[in-house]
């Protein structure tokens, strides 16, 4: 019986731990690429999700049509309206928002 001895290099581990993490992406959650304004397809509801989770939502000539909290969990979102109703959406990549029935896309401010 042969034995050996096996020790962990915690540099290495680091180093793997970083290019994997890399290589398999963050989500938008710690990333942040969610924040910013998204405008359904039709242009009447201007959404923004703002850095501080919270989010203000108008529609056609009513600003602040609606406003709440919000969580991105991986690349769902969900919301909590300040009157308590709640609502999910999906981002289906970091510039495309799928949520309650309508597309949204990112602009540039």
């Amino acid at each position: 019986i042969k034995y050996g001895i096996a020790f962990l290099d915690t540099y290495e581990l680091v180093v793997l731990m970083d290019n994997n993490e890399t290589a398999m992406g963050k989500t938008m959650q710690e990333t942040k690429k969610y924040v910013g304004m998204w405008v359904s397809e039709d242009g009447f509801i201007h959404h923004q999700l703002l850095p501080d989770f919270r989010y203000d939502e108008a529609r056609g000539n009513r600003q602040s049509a609606y406003q709440g909290s919000y969580e991105v969990l991986g690349n769902d979102i969900e919301y909590v309206d300040d009157t308590g109703f709640k609502a999910d959406g999906k981002f289906l990549d970091e510039n495309t928002l799928s949520h309650g029935g309508y597309i949204f896309h990112k602009t540039k401010q």
